[in-house]
């Protein structure tokens, strides 16, 4: 009998081939989950499976997907519900930064970028997964966010609009399934050592950032938590001072 605590669980991952989503999706392989890892890159996907089937034994299921053509997600959805029926477990770690730039700068197409992968996908995840999690007994969401929408900041208009649409957003859906075993959290990674954290701070040293790989036992205990209806905002850096406690 296999004691893992997400054994025979499935997990869906956006972003899934570096930074934090990577990290979630190897921590919820090692765990048990069924891993469904989305991302941009064919060789980015197979890395990953590389290093869950090393370590589990096991393999993930792999989607080369852009999330700016968001359509995709509906197929996926269609296709999730005929292998499986449910979806017990969604991570939404892909985003994008959008240039540190002065807001009356900023490209068009770089606004529609930003906004379609970081708030537009957010509600075609929902959109797609709601009726897969409510299949499942304990559907769990988790959003990532950033401190910035909370402290907004010259320069950051598209992140930091992107990101608090998507907390709205989230918070608005939570609500709408309270009656449901769907729960949802918004998720706060602090500063990490990620490719995002390098393009909007270049002199930093990356060395004092915490490595993503340490948001990963977070994420699996969110992956079983009881959240409540709210969507509650966890920050990675008070779970780690607390101990790991929720």
């Amino acid at each position: 009998m296999d004691s893992r605590p997400l054994h025979n669980r499935i997990a869906l991952v956006t972003g899934a081939t570096r930074g934090i989503g990577q990290a979630a999706a190897l921590g919820l392989a090692r765990a048990g989950a069924h891993v469904i890892a989305l991302g941009r890159t064919q060789g980015g996907l197979e890395a990953l499976d590389d290093q869950i089937f090393a370590d589990t034994g096991a393999h993930a299921t792999l989607v080369p997907i852009d999330l700016r053509q968001a359509e995709g997600l509906d197929v996926l959805g269609a296709t999730i519900h005929e292998r499986w029926g449910k979806l017990d477990i969604l991570v939404h770690a892909a985003a994008v930064l959008g240039g540190i730039t002065p807001t009356g700068h900023i490209e068009p197409k770089k606004w529609d970028e930003t906004l379609a992968v970081n708030l537009t996908a957010s509600w075609r995840l929902i959109r797609s997964m709601e009726p897969l999690l409510k299949a499942s007994d304990r559907g769990r969401a988790i959003f990532l966010t950033s401190g910035r929408v909370a402290r907004p900041k010259a320069f950051w208009a598209a992140y930091a609009a992107s990101k608090a649409g998507m907390e709205a957003l989230v918070r608005c859906w939570a609500d709408e399934v309270e009656n449901t075993t769907v729960q949802a959290v918004l998720l706060d990674p602090s500063t990490m050592r990620t490719r995002m954290r390098a393009e909007a701070y270049p002199g930093e040293d990356p060395l004092t950032l915490p490595e993503p790989s340490e948001i990963a036992p977070l994420v699996v205990q969110l992956a079983q938590a009881e959240l409540g209806h709210t969507a509650p905002t966890v920050v990675f850096n008070d779970w780690k001072a607390s101990g790991g406690a929720l």
